[in-house]
């Protein structure tokens, strides 16, 4: 399969089309804990997202955990917007992951993984997902974003296209 690098410059206007159509959202940052259970939530909502995909729709607390005690990962950057009609389960998630400069690359802030339950598909949340982890990368003061999209994902492709996101780089993945 192909994967694309796609990227972006940062800060996203105020005034760019994308945010005209996106609905607003609460968000707030990953905890997780004895009173707090956002990996569960997390994985649930994710596994939902992704049901099919070979990479992303089986995590598992183990998964996560291994995720989670990675020196880049910071629970800031994983950005959950709660579902108002199910407490305790997530209507969507934006998980930001930033990339230090190095000789090739300037500072870089990455959409890792972006979900929206299908129980809310439709609902443009996952433009104003997107745009919650671009504005929280800028806020950060990164000033380019990327992602990694599959060529065949064409819904992705379209949304990050309209968001600004250009081709940067593909790569062919070749599984066993």
């Amino acid at each position: 399969r192909d994967l694309l690098q796609l990227r972006r410059p940062l800060p996203v206007p105020a005034d760019h089309p994308a945010r005209a159509d996106a609905p607003a959202l609460e968000i707030r940052p990953f905890r997780d804990g004895p009173d707090h259970h956002d990996a569960d939530a997390w994985i649930r909502a994710n596994n939902r997202a992704f049901a099919g995909h070979p990479d992303q729709g089986h995590e598992t607390r183990a998964t996560v955990a291994a995720r989670t005690a990675e020196p880049w990962f910071d629970p800031d950057d994983l950005l959950l917007a709660d579902d108002p009609a199910r407490p305790g389960e997530l209507a969507g998630a934006c998980w930001t992951k930033r990339h230090p400069a190095t000789a090739e690359d300037p500072a870089l802030g990455e959409i890792y993984v972006i979900s929206v339950d299908p129980s809310h598909r439709g609902e443009r949340l996952g433009p104003a997902l997107v745009l919650a982890g671009l504005d929280h990368l800028a806020s950060i003061g990164l000033g380019t974003a990327v992602l990694y999209v599959d060529l065949a994902n064409a819904s992705a492709r379209r949304l990050y296209a309209d968001l600004g996101f250009v081709l940067h780089r593909r790569r062919r993945v070749y599984e066993r």
